[in-house]
């Protein structure tokens, strides 16, 4: 590039210094400022760089000056502070459903976002390496096919699979095509599940996005649910680590010790009842699987099911298969 074409990006050249090499604690004097354009082959006066930080200073950019021997100025303010990029950071590396390559490239563009010795703090108390995740790299396109598919009102046809203890994909129904009318994504333990309407069993179902392959946005229009007949969080909530069942109405009583748990899972809207000085009662709706006998098997001892009489008899259920298979006595 010319001389006097990189003169004419000089502005945005100062933008680019001062965005990625100030901090409050890193400011550059004018002299500075000079040096470090002139390595870019620009050419600036005093004079010039005074009417340039005015300038970006209208355009929105919140440069502030410090002076203590001489001036020095930085980049007070940005669109996210340091503790929110350590947080978004935090939450990109112990995700499962973001793979390590992915995480990686997601935390150094969360690391742009700030100044380069900001991003030195970030990269210190982020580690990717080790951690569980996902292996499947077409799951954002997975995502991105989803939300169009959503946003249209269109259905979408995919391949399901799970994987065998050979750690090989089998996929379901002999690799036949599944067709779905999509309604939402849900994040729920560390996962994306797809909700939707599923043709085969003419019903509401959901699918694990990373086990869905070859996603094809279809013509035919998504079936629509009359307004008020299904709602995504009321649906997620009766779930237990998205494993559907039968909806039953359920009472728990829990020793007043787990109302930390109960409130975690339920929230601040709970029914919650007062059962007696030690304990309380939650009441609520959620599909009876396997993953709510095992959140109940948890608390063994300090939690009573009160109803429904089915739920009982399940647990009791699991529990004598959980004696016969760790038992050297297989005539229990």
């Amino acid at each position: 590039m010319q001389k006097t074409e990189k003169q004419k990006m000089k502005l945005l050249y100062l933008m680019k210094l001062l965005v990625e090499q100030t901090d409050e604690d890193h400011p550059l004097t004018i002299a500075q400022i000079i040096d470090e354009l002139a390595k870019n082959g620009i050419h600036a006066e005093r004079k010039s760089i005074y009417a340039d930080i005015n300038a970006l200073r209208e355009y929105g950019l919140d440069i502030t000056s410090r002076k203590s021997k001489t001036t020095g100025y930085f980049i007070a303010s940005r669109t996210f502070e340091l503790p929110e990029l350590k947080l978004l950071a935090d939450a990109v590396a112990s995700s499962k459903f973001i793979t390590e390559k992915k995480s990686k490239q997601l935390i150094q563009k969360i690391e742009s976002l700030t100044s380069c010795y900001e991003a030195k703090q970030l990269q210190r108390q982020v580690y990717v390496t080790g951690r569980v995740k996902n292996a499947n790299e077409k799951i954002y396109y997975n995502v991105d096919s989803i939300h169009q598919a959503i946003a249209q009102k269109k259905q979408i046809s995919f391949r399901y699979f799970e994987y065998t203890v050979d750690k090989e994909k089998e996929y379901r129904h002999g690799g036949d095509l599944y067709y779905a009318s999509p309604y939402a994504l849900s994040w729920d333990n560390q996962n994306y599940y797809l909700i939707a309407y599923y043709e085969r069993y003419q019903k509401i179902s959901h699918f694990r996005v990373d086990k869905m392959e070859n996603i094809e946005l279809l013509d035919t229009p998504a079936r629509e649910l009359p307004e008020g007949e299904f709602d995504v969080a009321e649906y997620s909530r009766k779930l237990f680590g998205m494993y559907g069942g039968e909806e039953e109405l359920i009472r728990l009583q829990f020793d007043n010790s787990l109302i930390g748990v109960v409130l975690d899972r339920f929230g601040m809207d709970a029914d919650i009842q007062k059962a007696d000085e030690h304990s309380f009662v939650v009441t609520f709706h959620a599909f009876v699987s396997p993953t709510l006998l095992g959140w109940i098997f948890e608390f063994t001892g300090k939690v009573k099911v009160l109803e429904p009489e089915s739920l009982k008899q399940k647990l009791r259920m699991k529990a004598m298969e959980c004696l016969k298979m760790n038992s050297d006595d297989r005539t229990l």
